[in-house]
């Protein structure tokens, strides 16, 4: 049960990429949001927060299992925080790549409050929703650069 576990909470073992493993985790949050992206936004909604539920869930199993709180091997908040990036974002190179850019700063960045959420929420709460809160910050400057520049 650990390897499964694992497997899933470091995005298919992308979160064991020598370095950057945040961006190796966002990379494999393409794939699955051009894959969801065919559904209508409903269930794209309920299944992005079944990511972040059942993400929640695999954090707080894989910090145990790791031994580490955050650990970086931990990828699965990257893809879901890359979903909420493209929530409501039509499928193009132009806003799959902005969406890409945009989450990885934010998530980087951590701008107000991001990093009091990471910092003071227990366990997989604090895994995950710091990296949503980084694509609800992506998400807003998408959909506003989408509409100043077209892509």
């Amino acid at each position: 049960m650990d390897r499964l576990v694992l497997f899933f909470a470091s995005g298919f073992y992308s979160g064991y990429a020598p370095i950057a493993s945040g961006t190796a985790g966002t990379l494999v949050g393409i794939p699955v949001f051009i894959l969801l992206s065919q559904l209508p936004l409903l269930p794209y909604g309920i299944l992005t927060a079944g990511f972040l539920l059942g993400g929640v869930w695999l954090s707080f199993r894989a910090e145990a299992i790791l031994g580490a709180r955050d650990s970086g091997v931990i990828v699965i908040d990257e893809i879901t925080g890359y979903l909420v990036t493209m929530f409501a974002v039509p499928v193009t190179w132009g806003s799959v790549l902005g969406g890409f850019l945009l989450f990885r700063v934010f998530d980087i960045l951590k701008p107000f409050p991001i990093r009091r959420i990471e910092r003071y929420l227990p366990g997989g709460w604090g895994v995950m929703l710091d990296d949503v809160a980084a694509g609800v910050y992506a998400n807003l400057s998408l959909q506003l650069l989408r509409r100043m520049l077209g892509i």
